[in-house]
């Protein structure tokens, strides 16, 4: 079930997104996963464990690959990879490991799950993880989501959320945003523009119900054409809007999906930065964006974070963690065929 979750979303995003993915992890052309398998086995057994070879053979394959190792490592030596590396390997290391070898949408469930079991609901990570994905990459959470806990997300999402915010959750989560074409409609973004400006600056109060509606269905590309007509309709930026209009959970949310649609490179980025500011470093955080991205836009990301903040973030990971969690996450962000 997960291995046809991980392909349905791979293939969406070759086929659907209309871009070229700028990830930092390729496809290895002479990949052997039995090879890898071998020498995953020779890393862990015995006295010590070789964590520079796994870093070497993990940072250095694509999900897809990984999902292969993981069989064939099963099926030569009739234990699972992933619960033999959480044996030998610790801390930071040992998250980071567990995400690279989850599918994709199996994370994102996993995510998702800790984000609104036991007392409090981590808002912050579902906005990231709901107000970001395409539909494929909903549907695909969402069948993960009931495999491994037998949960529907929507429900849950319903009985851990509140108010507005609840219901644009709800709306992303039926997976109804327009993505059937690469072309922009015009007229219908200087008619959103209108509708928002209408529903928001024009009058007194707010209608969330045309922000939801809006913000919800339409695709990324289209969503960033109504943003520049709605700055020609109402004086300002949507975002100035949004801050004006709404407040808490909700606007996060909307604001979230501005930013993606906007550049998406620069919203990653400043989730970046901000789990590595200050005090202490949000390693969940840092972890999953590096590693969810590592396929689609990290090179993107490496851009618009240099832009904004000038500094790399390469230097900004190896002045933050250390040991062999750094190692890991310098391997993927230099990538194979990548130049830092």
């Amino acid at each position: 079930m997960a291995e046809e979750v991980a392909e349905y979303v791979i293939k969406y995003r070759l086929a659907r997104e209309g871009m070229e993915l700028l990830g930092t992890i390729l496809a290895l052309d002479d990949f052997d996963p039995e090879a890898d398998a071998v020498a995953l086995q020779d890393a862990i057994s015995g006295i010590g464990t070789d964590e520079d070879k796994i870093i070497e053979i993990l940072a250095n394959r694509t999900n897809e690959q990984r999902q292969q190792i993981k069989f064939k490592f099963l099926s030569s030596f009739g234990r699972k990879l992933q619960e033999e590396l959480r044996d030998e390997v610790r801390g930071s290391l040992e998250k980071t490991v567990d995400a690279m070898l989850d599918p994709p949408a199996v994370y994102d469930a996993r995510t998702l799950r800790e984000a609104m079991k036991g007392l409090g609901t981590d808002e912050n990570t579902i906005i990231e993880i709901m107000c970001t994905r395409l539909n494929a990459e909903i549907e695909a959470i969402k069948m993960a989501y009931t495999a491994i806990y037998e949960r529907d997300l929507a429900e849950d999402l319903e009985n851990e959320t509140s108010g507005n915010f609840k219901y644009l959750m709800l709306a992303i989560c039926a997976g109804g945003r327009d993505e059937s074409g690469e072309e922009i409609d015009e007229e219908k973004a200087a008619a959103d523009a209108q509708e928002l400006f209408d529903a928001g600056e024009d009058r007194w109060g707010t209608d969330e119900n045309v922000f939801t509606r809006i913000l919800a269905t339409r695709s990324f590309p289209q969503l960033r054409a109504t943003f520049l007509a709605y700055n020609a309709v109402a004086g300002c930026d949507i975002e100035d809007s949004i801050r004006d209009e709404c407040m808490g959970d909700l606007q996060d949310g909307y604001l979230a999906i501005v930013s993606r649609s906007r550049e998406v490179g620069q919203y990653f980025a400043e989730i970046l930065h901000d789990s590595m500011r200050g005090v202490g470093t949000d390693e969940e955080k840092l972890i999953r964006v590096i590693i969810s991205r590592s396929e689609i836009d990290l090179k993107r990301i490496k851009i618009a974070f240099f832009a904004k903040y000038g500094e790399t973030l390469h230097s900004f990971v190896d002045g933050d963690c250390s040991g062999d969690f750094k190692k890991m996450l310098l391997a993927i962000l230099h990538g194979e065929n990548d130049e830092e």
